[in-house]
């Protein structure tokens, strides 16, 4: 199944949580088995290559596309999760929102020193989430090789705020 199929099955809801956010619904894409075989493996497939040690999947979406890309790239899965949801020790990365700061935590065994980690999300906005995910995997002193979303919003430049190889299935 191609990119295009794949967009077919992302359902688009106007004023979504408020007026004027179209926002992208990937549960049509969810419900089919094959549809979310094939993004699970287009998100995957570019990491192939590059000797990923550990995956680690940003909350919550991203945990469905972190666990099947993790097992087809036969490697564990690390969570990064909102502030004070996590019961271990932890790192924490600050971001900036419109309007204050929020965190992201990862338990400080996620991941280990020197490993090569790919952070994975459902989709990718302006990049804060990612961003932040990505300064977790530096604190514990790894390698990240990439990040991988499903879907990218282009236009409001999360991709270029990565500092990392940034891939994407669909992009708006």
């Amino acid at each position: 199944m191609d990119a295009r199929a794949l967009a077919k099955k992302v359902r688009n809801i106007r004023d979504f949580p408020k007026p004027g956010i179209l926002f992208r619904d990937i549960t049509p894409l969810l419900l089919d088995p094959k549809a979310f075989e094939a993004a699970v493996e287009a998100m995957a497939a570019p990491f192939r290559e590059r000797r990923v040690e550990r995956l680690l999947a940003i909350e919550s979406r991203g945990f469905l596309f972190g666990a099947p890309i993790a097992q087809a790239l036969g490697v564990g899965l690390g969570l990064v999760r909102k502030k004070g949801k996590l019961p271990y020790d932890t790192h924490e990365a600050r971001y900036e929102l419109e309007y204050g700061v929020d965190a992201v935590e990862m338990h400080v065994d996620a991941v280990a020193s020197g490993q090569r980690v790919l952070v994975v999300d459902d989709l990718i906005a302006t990049g804060g989430t990612a961003s932040a995910a990505v300064d977790l995997v530096r604190q514990a002193g790894a390698e990240v090789v990439g990040a991988t979303f499903l879907i990218e919003l282009s236009a409001l430049g999360g991709c270029a705020r990565l500092d990392t190889r940034c891939h994407a299935v669909l992009r708006y």
